[in-house]
């Protein structure tokens, strides 16, 4: 049972997690953080934080309801391989040992750093550049981002998002449509699967989803009063300290 002091960090890690989805993105690199420090271990963090962002999807979704007719026939052509992938990734890690995935985590971190670093560099290439819409190519490549975000899903919108501006013609705020709908698409099959057969713990999801839906409201205030920019690399800074935290453990 948590003390109440560790449900007051949590909950605050669950409203942190929430402002900043909504604004710069990175959350889950302050959910599970959170979760680990609370002792869990680094597979019940992880799908415990997984469970926590899936609000997150859908408050992200509802702010592109306007461009959803207009990617809703591409949603369905992959649907297919993004429950297939994420359904494959959420298998690895509720089936590998779990030494194996405490050993990848560091990786993982730094991975999904590395994506939100780089998140302003995707979204000023995608800016300039439309590819012509991928065939084959973009089933494979969307099937291994959904294997990612099935597995661990820390980054999972930027590597999307590169992703579908490499294959998809299409303009930047449809992209992030589309990327929301399939990113909740990746965390309703790993929440179906971890609720069935992952170790999740309850509470913290219960404390950590409140938190973070009134966390996504605050961070609409925050984007007025902080430039996004400075949000994401204060998470970049604190992402690089907990990589090498877990390398060194």
């Amino acid at each position: 049972m948590l003390e109440p002091l560790q449900i007051t960090l949590l909950a605050v890690a669950g409203f942190l997690a929430g402002a900043v989805n909504g604004v710069a993105g990175g959350g889950s690199l302050i959910s599970f953080p959170a979760l680990l420090a609370m002792g869990y271990s680094p597979v019940a963090a992880n799908v415990t934080s997984a469970l926590t962002t899936l609000p997150g999807y859908l408050g992200g979704l509802a702010g592109y309801r306007d461009e959803l007719p207009a990617i809703g026939g591409r949603v369905l052509r992959l649907t297919a391989v993004t429950v297939a992938g994420a359904a494959c990734g959420s298998a690895i890690l509720l089936v590998a040992p779990q030494e194996q995935f405490t050993s990848v985590v560091p990786v993982l971190v730094l991975a999904s750093v590395a994506a939100l670093a780089l998140q302003g560099v995707v979204a000023r290439r995608l800016a300039k550049a439309r590819a012509a819409d991928g065939g084959r190519g973009l089933l494979a490549a969307q099937f291994v981002v959904s294997v990612y975000g099935g597995y661990f899903a820390a980054g999972l919108g930027v590597m999307m998002l590169a992703v579908l501006g490499a294959f998809v013609a299409e303009n930047l705020h449809r992209l992030n449509a589309l990327k929301g709908a399939l990113s909740l698409i990746v965390g309703s099959v790993s929440a179906l699967a971890f609720t069935v057969f992952g170790p999740v713990q309850w509470l913290p999801v219960a404390v950590m989803s409140v938190a973070g839906l009134a966390g996504g409201r605050g961070g609409v205030v925050l984007a007025r009063r902080v430039s996004p920019e400075i949000l994401r690399w204060l998470v970049v800074s604190a992402g690089l300290v907990l990589s090498v935290a877990l390398f060194l453990r």
